[in-house]
C-alpha cells in the first residue's frame, strides 16, 4: 500500500471552492480549523443555539445554519455523530448543490446504509487516524496525522482528487495518506474499538488494577502498575515497534511478557475476536447502536456512570491530589 504524501497531491480541486462542515464537535472543530489554516474558505453548519456557535465564533470559523451551510458549498463533510447523521442528511440533501462533493470521516453511515446520497453528488471519505485534538494539535507542530481515503462514488471523475487535497488542507498529506474503502475502514475502526484498543485494553487494565488491590497491594501502588505504565508501552510502540519495545525494556520485564501474554491472549480470545468482527460486519451493532440513539443512550450513561465510580479512577484521583 502506498503512503500518499503532500508532494503527490495536487491542492487544486479544492482552490475557490468553499468546504461546509457540519458539526463543531471532535473531529469538525479541528477540520475546520486546520481548513482556515490551510488557506481553504470554510463555514459551520449549526442549529441555532447549538453551544458550539459561540466556540467557532471565537476561533474566527464562520457559521451558518445546516441549510445556508450546505447549500452554499461545493464540497459538504457530515462530521456529526454517526448515529444521527441520516437524520441531519434528510434534512439538507435538498439544499446540497447538483454536482456537488459528499465527505466523511468514517465510513459506517455508508458501509451500513444509513445514508444513501443522491447519485449527483460525488461520495469521498477522508479519515485521519486519531482524534480531533491530536489532529489539531499535530497541524499546529507542523506535523500531520495519518488518514485513509476512499471513495464511493465518482459522479465528476475528480472524487479521489478532492480527497486527496482535502486531506492535504488537513495536513495528513505530512505524515501519510492511504487507500482504502468506506467498508475496510469502518470494520476495521469497530473492531478496534470494540476488541482491542478502546474496548479490551480498559478492562485488561480494570482487571489488572482489581487482582493486585485484591492480593494486598496498595490502590496507588497498583494503579502505577496496571494503568500508570501504559503510556510508556504506546510511546515504546509509536517509536520502535512491538519488537523494539520489546528489546528495549529489561530482560525480566520481556521474559515476563513472553511468558505472560500467551497466557491471557490466548485462542479463546482469538475467538471472541473474530467473533465480534463478524458481529460488526453482518450489522448487528450498528443495530444497536440505532437503537441506543432512539432511547436516549442508556447504555453509555449506565457505563459512563459505572466507570467514574470504579476503584481504579478513585485511585488515579488520590495520585492526583
Amino acid at each position: 500500500m502506498d503512503a500518499i504524501r503532500d508532494a503527490d497531491i495536487d491542492p487544486t480541486p479544492l482552490e475557490g471552492k468553499r468546504v461546509a462542515i457540519i458539526g463543531y464537535g471532535n473531529q469538525g472543530r479541528a477540520q475546520a480549523l486546520n481548513l482556515k489554516d490551510s488557506g481553504i474558505d470554510v463555514v459551520v453548519g449549526l442549529r441555532d443555539g447549538s453551544p458550539s456557535l459561540a466556540r467557532a465564533h471565537g476561533e474566527g470559523i464562520a457559521t451558518a445554519s445546516l441549510a445556508e451551510a450546505s447549500g452554499s458549498a461545493d464540497i459538504v463533510m457530515l462530521l456529526a455523530p454517526d448515529e444521527v447523521l441520516a437524520a441531519i442528511y434528510r434534512e439538507i440533501e435538498p439544499n446540497i448543490r447538483a454536482g456537488a462533493a459528499l465527505g466523511f470521516s468514517h465510513g459506517l453511515a455508508i458501509r451500513f446504509g444509513f445514508i444513501t446520497p443522491r447519485a449527483d453528488l460525488d461520495v469521498f471519505m477522508l479519515a485521519p487516524k486519531g482524534p480531533g485534538t491530536a489532529l489539531r494539535s499535530l497541524y499546529l507542530e507542523g506535523k500531520g496525522m495519518v488518514a485513509l481515503s476512499g471513495v464511493s462514488r465518482d459522479a465528476s471523475g475528480q472524487a479521489e482528487a478532492i480527497a486527496l487535497a482535502y486531506g492535504r488542507a488537513l495536513g495528513c498529506g505530512r505524515a501519510a495518506i492511504l487507500r482504502s474503502t468506506f467498508a475496510e475502514e469502518c470494520e476495521a475502526d469497530l473492531f478496534n474499538e470494540q476488541a482491542v484498543v478502546w474496548g479490551a485494553v480498559p478492562q485488561i487494565l480494570i482487571a489488572g488494577f482489581d487482582t493486585l488491590v485484591e492480593a494486598g497491594v496498595s490502590e496507588e501502588v497498583a494503579y502505577m502498575e496496571c494503568v500508570g505504565e501504559l503510556k510508556l508501552i504506546a510511546q515504546l510502540i509509536e517509536a520502535r515497534g512491538i519488537a523494539g519495545m520489546r528489546e528495549a525494556i529489561s530482560n525480566t520485564a520481556e521474559l515476563g511478557a513472553v511468558l505472560g501474554g500467551s497466557r491471557i491472549i490466548d485462542e479463546s480470545v482469538r475467538e471472541r475476536m473474530k467473533a465480534v468482527l463478524e458481529e460488526i460486519r453482518a450489522g448487528r451493532f450498528t443495530d444497536v447502536l440505532k437503537d441506543e440513539e432512539a432511547t436516549g443512550y442508556p447504555r453509555l450513561r449506565d457505563a459512563r456512570a459505572q466507570a467514574r465510580s470504579l476503584p481504579v479512577e478513585q485511585a488515579r484521583k488520590k495520585l492526583l491530589d
